[in-house]
């Protein structure tokens, strides 16, 4: 629903009302949710009919996680007939967590008139299977292999088999869909729960791997509960970007209605309100996780995460650092912690824990971790060290066109041999033929070699690709020096000075006024 930016025209003449929305408005925008929930809850109090504020009050206190002004706020919009469409899955949680009939059947009516029509299916026969298991079944029969939400109707038909009792049924649906997806862990611990619910914990641990855990406790609540809060949680992690986060946000917020102890709903929770600015409220979802939470691991993962994408690499460095000194830690934690050491410039330390990884992964250690081994260990000025891994990293994947390219340019710039660099380099470019590093990397081969005008029209069509990649420019400024184009060549070096930093940019300061220095 738009509802335009204005200020609201019923917020009331009290100006300390105005201050209010005008408080949460900008709280809203600096991401801080609590804040801005409280303001526009009086913003609302001055002018309860104002659907401008309501919905911004909606969308706040679902991020908040104020309910009661969630509920005021939708109160308002239903009333005025122009809540938006999520409202109705709000609704639906409300009433199964009620008990009442009437309101769910009300709410089931609204989706399916909604523009998530195609989830009704599977929620009505999430709400009858505990007293109608056949007809909860039925609910599925003619609806269309191929649509927009059959991915959805398939897992929820499979959960719903084994909710109905019918075990072995059950079992071989929801092993159809783990063999599409072996890695799904929400469909095998959801399945493995109704199992054990229903007297099936031997079926259920042969879905399970090593550290999957379950809370057999979770599927004794109400079926229709459990069973709309995972599928609840199943479509919001679908959802998690820029433009879907808000809806993802309901999603959580109402699985947890459902389940408040269903913790991969509030992992979703703190991955949607990341996506709408919200850290610190993420950041407090995931606290509410704990360490005896199946999805522990992963809350630790996602603080990681959230904390490196706002930009906080000194925080995640030591979350991700606490993860990979546990005495359990995989090769994913070392691997995090050697990523933020890199990003925090300490590139000797983060070659120590790559190395940690590889010895870790055994056999394993695919050519990316060697070649992110060696990328530290020349970084930290260790080329010598550096070359056996990325040398390694080409070994175990000679058609890789990144390890090729590093291999080769590594070697150029630390005096190595400029015709086997070549050589390397020449593989990556026919892998990768529109990549203008691996065009800049050849160019520059041949630039080394003495071929000027061979290296020239591949730096200007690495340039012309990449403008902003100050490498390309300063070695174009190289190529026009050499065949004679000065004035070019210091207009080049002024385009890669513009993109350089301290030591380099004074270098490059120095071709602009004197020419390139004689290698």
């Amino acid at each position: 629903m738009a509802v335009g930016l204005a200020v609201p025209a019923q917020a009331g003449g009290d100006p300390g009302d105005l201050a209010a929305y005008v408080r949460a408005r900008a709280a809203d925008a600096d991401g801080r949710g609590d804040r801005a929930a409280a303001d526009y809850a009086r913003a609302l109090d001055a002018a309860p009919g104002n659907v401008v504020i309501a919905i911004r009050a909606y969308r706040a206190g679902l991020q908040a996680g104020d309910d009661a002004l969630v509920t005021r706020a939708r109160a308002v919009l239903e009333s005025a007939d122009v809540e938006p469409g999520d409202t109705a899955l709000l609704a639906l949680a409300d009433a199964v967590r009620g008990g009442n009939n009437a309101a769910t059947q009300a709410a089931l009516t609204k989706i399916s008139a909604g523009p998530l029509d195609f989830v009704a299916p599977p929620l009505r026969a999430w709400t009858i299977v505990g007293t109608d298991p056949k007809r909860a079944l039925a609910q599925f029969d003619g609806l269309p292999r191929r649509s927009l939400g059959a991915r959805y109707t398939t897992e929820a038909r499979a959960l719903i088999t084994l909710a109905a009792g019918r075990k072995r049924d059950g079992v071989v649906a929801v092993e159809a869909l783990l063999v599409a997806e072996p890695d799904d862990r929400d469909l095998r611990l959801s399945a493995a729960q109704l199992l054990v619910a229903n007297d099936g914990a031997a079926e259920a641990q042969q879905l399970l791997r090593e550290k999957d855990r379950i809370d057999a406790a979770a599927a004794t609540q109400p079926i229709a509960a459990f069973g709309i809060a995972r599928f609840y949680t199943r479509l919001g992690a679908d959802l998690i970007d820029e433009d879907t986060a808000p809806l993802a946000i309901v999603l959580a917020r109402a699985a947890l209605k459902l389940d408040p102890r269903y913790d991969r709903a509030r992992l979703l929770l703190a991955r949607a309100l990341a996506g709408e600015g919200a850290l610190p409220a993420a950041l407090g979802a995931l606290d509410m996780i704990t360490p005896d939470s199946a999805w522990f691991g992963d809350a630790q993962t996602e603080r990681v995460a959230l904390l490196r994408r706002a930009g906080k690499t000194a925080d995640a460095l030591t979350a991700a650092t606490k993860l990979a000194e546990a005495p359990d830690a995989d090769v994913d934690a070392l691997r995090r912690e050697a990523d933020l050491l890199m990003a925090n410039a300490r590139y000797g330390d983060a070659a120590l824990v790559y190395r940690r990884a590889i010895a870790r992964a055994g056999g394993d250690a695919g050519w990316l971790l060697y070649l992110q081994a060696g990328s530290a260990l020349d970084r930290a000025g260790r080329w010598r060290e550096a070359k056996p891994l990325i040398e390694k990293s080409v070994a175990l994947a000679p058609d890789q066109p990144i390890a090729l390219n590093y291999l080769g340019y590594g070697a150029l710039e630390n005096g190595g041999d400029i015709a086997e660099a070549r050589k390397l380099l020449e593989r990556a470019a026919a892998l990768r033929p529109g990549d203008d590093s691996i065009l800049d990397s050849l160019a520059w081969s041949y630039l080394l070699g003495g071929d000027a005008s061979r290296a020239l029209p591949l730096l200007e069509r690495a340039a012309e690709g990449s403008p902003d990649n100050g490498t390309i420019s300063e070695h174009l400024g190289d190529a026009y020096w050499h065949v004679g184009r000065r004035f070019e060549a210091r207009y080049a070096w002024a385009a890669a000075k513009l993109l350089a930093k301290d030591d380099d940019a004074a270098r490059i300061a120095a071709k602009i006024a004197n020419g390139p220095a004689q290698r």
